[in-house]
């Protein structure tokens, strides 16, 4: 039997490394340490809500190249990002090119396409994958291993061992807040989302933010040529009738998005958007990557490049754990806070720029006004 037809899921008892969770922070891990030579499970539960309305900057490229992955996830199937619109700080809309990036175009993922892609690369490298499958009830072992449960789809559930895990769970970050770890929310930002009819021949290449008295905007083409409208706020700020007034009433989403249609809209989804962070971002065998080791404001588009980041950075720390080097994972925990202060001096000054709302809670929140909506928050499913 070939490796090519091999049912997906565990072909042996003990890993050297199991990777909860099948994103692109999970993937990039997987891919790192069976390159290395480890022994890797891959375990993807596909729960929670599909990915929507993902933009990958141009940036990201070199680390899907590191990950030896760019020809194959980024050939077909997503529509090519030229740069971006913003009203942001004034009426006026200011557009920043790709053009004369030095990496070239971004890209508006279709992202279960995006992340099946990962997870296939990460299988032809040499991790088992294990699709529909959860990880539950984690026990650190007298010998130093973890024993786990996996809870297949349609099938009994079953017992591994491994010497490490990536918690790569999302937001939520399971495996780490489950091992003793505490989750830092910043503050309460949400997303509140739908996507449009879908427009043929519609070729609009830039994604579009507009910033409002509550909150802001964004829109942009999915690769579908259906549109997705999102606008993000506090929930103590929004109630169901604000997402259609608000839309109507901006200055540029709204013509962007009317050919779609705008008579009649469905509810919008809801999904958590908030910055937040773990206290310590590895312990006692295991280590957290993507949104389980640190989730960025949106605003920021950095979600599925510093979920590549981290990923193939916490594979680099096992590995060389593993090879017995002893300041491995504290040099995880300095890069990943290196790139958690960058990008929180980076979302200090995008919101600074906007002055016209300083007396709405959302701006002044965010600009040192009045205090935090922060603060440790129970897990939550799906991200956004």
């Amino acid at each position: 039997m070939t490796r090519a037809t091999v049912p997906y899921g565990p072909r042996r008892d003990h890993y050297d490394v199991m990777v909860a969770g099948g994103g692109p922070a999970g993937c990039a891990a997987a891919l790192t340490l069976s390159r290395a030579g480890r022994t890797v499970l891959l375990a993807d539960s596909a729960t929670g809500p599909p990915k929507t309305g993902e933009t990958l900057v141009p940036a990201a490229r070199l680390l899907l190249h590191d990950l030896q992955v760019a020809d194959s996830v980024l050939t077909s199937g997503h529509l090519p990002c030229h740069g971006n619109h913003s009203a942001w700080g004034s009426t006026a809309l200011h557009t920043a090119d790709f053009i004369r990036d030095p990496y070239g175009q971004g890209w508006h993922l279709d992202r279960p396409l995006f992340d099946r892609t990962l997870r296939a690369a990460a299988r032809a490298a040499g991790a088992d994958l294990a699709e529909h499958t959860a990880v539950r009830r984690p026990v650190r072992l007298r010998d130093g291993t973890w024993r786990l449960i996996l809870r297949v789809a349609h099938a009994g559930p079953r017992a591994v061992t491994c010497r490490w895990i990536v918690d790569a769970t999302g937001r939520r970050a399971a495996i780490a807040v489950t091992a003793g770890a505490r989750r830092h929310v910043e503050d309460r930002l949400t997303a509140y989302h739908l996507t449009l009819d879908a427009l043929p021949g519609a070729t609009d290449g830039h994604s579009l933010v507009e910033s409002a008295p509550d909150g802001w905007w964004y829109t942009a083409l999915l690769p579908s040529r259906r549109r997705l409208v999102s606008y993000f706020t506090d929930p103590d700020l929004f109630t169901p009738t604000d997402f259609r007034r608000g839309l109507l009433a901006t200055r540029y989403v709204a013509p962007a998005a009317h050919p779609h249609g705008l008579d009649s809209l469905s509810p919008p989804r809801r999904a958590p958007a908030h910055s937040a962070h773990l206290d310590h971002l590895h312990g006692d065998g295991w280590i957290a990557a993507g949104d389980a080791a640190v989730a960025f404001d949106p605003l920021s588009s950095q979600g599925v490049l510093t979920a590549l980041y981290t990923g193939l950075c916490a594979g680099q720390a096992i590995d060389a754990r593993l090879w017995g080097a002893p300041g491995a994972l504290d040099a995880y925990t300095a890069r990943i806070s290196t790139a958690r202060v960058a990008y929180h001096h980076a979302h200090r000054a995008a919101h600074a720029q906007e002055t016209r709302w300083l007396d709405h809670p959302f701006w002044s929140r965010r600009q040192g006004k009045t205090g935090r909506q922060g603060g440790e928050v129970p897990p939550r499913h799906g991200e956004w």
